[in-house]
């Protein structure tokens, strides 16, 4: 049973931007002891990573659908040709 909106996923920043927050973020990891007071470094990388991950699931099923419904048009006419085959048509 498929759960709708599981893997509908819309991205609010750009690759370029999101690329940027990674960039800003690793400096703030990088500065350690003297990053800024509150800045939510790790949380941050933490969500970044999701975001990467998510991206990969996607590309994924992506894949996978279109892998089954490549096999699924062949069987289709391979079960069409052998419905042919059985009422004298060839």
């Amino acid at each position: 049973m498929a759960v709708p909106g599981l893997f509908e996923v819309k991205m609010i920043l750009n690759s370029s931007q999101l690329k940027a927050l990674q960039q800003r973020n690793d400096e703030e990891l990088r500065k350690g002891q003297y990053a800024k007071h509150g800045y939510p470094a790790h949380t941050i990388r933490d969500l970044l990573q999701t975001v990467d991950s998510v991206k990969r699931e996607k590309k994924k099923w992506k894949k996978l659908a279109q892998e089954r419904g490549q096999a699924l048009k062949a069987i289709s006419e391979i079960a069409g040709n052998a419905n042919g085959k059985e009422n004298g048509d060839s």
